[in-house]
């Protein structure tokens, strides 16, 4: 993490992850590129994440890196993954980024929704 709070702790980015980011960035002939997790209502569990690429990091942004590979989470988002790890799995059913937040309490089958 480049930047930090005292309050809130850390998302820390797989090596599959970091890898995964750098493709897309590749893909898009965009080395600015950002990951961007945000937090929203909804889901089959109470939340879910939300993944983007971004070229824009704004002022209230907090910023986590591995190996030059930025990832940018909104301070209100953040609260409710700190402590998280971002990764990327491949399986036979399909490839996607994971959170695992170690602040759900449930979370569905799929892995992109969560309850707190």
């Amino acid at each position: 993490m480049s930047e930090s709070t005292t309050q809130l702790r850390p998302v820390t980015i797989t090596e599959k992850a970091a890898l995964r980011i750098a493709t897309l960035m590749a893909e898009e002939a965009n080395p600015s590129l950002m990951l961007r997790i945000a937090v929203s209502g909804g889901g089959c569990s109470g939340f879910q994440y939300g993944f983007s690429l971004d070229n824009a990091r704004l002022a209230d942004d907090l910023l986590f890196e591995r190996a030059g590979i930025k990832v940018v989470i909104d301070p209100t988002s953040l609260e409710l993954i700190q402590g998280a790890e971002l990764d990327f799995v491949e399986e036979l059913v399909g490839s996607s980024f994971q959170v695992r937040n170690p602040n759900a309490t449930s979370s569905c089958g799929c892995g992109n929704s969560f309850s707190l």
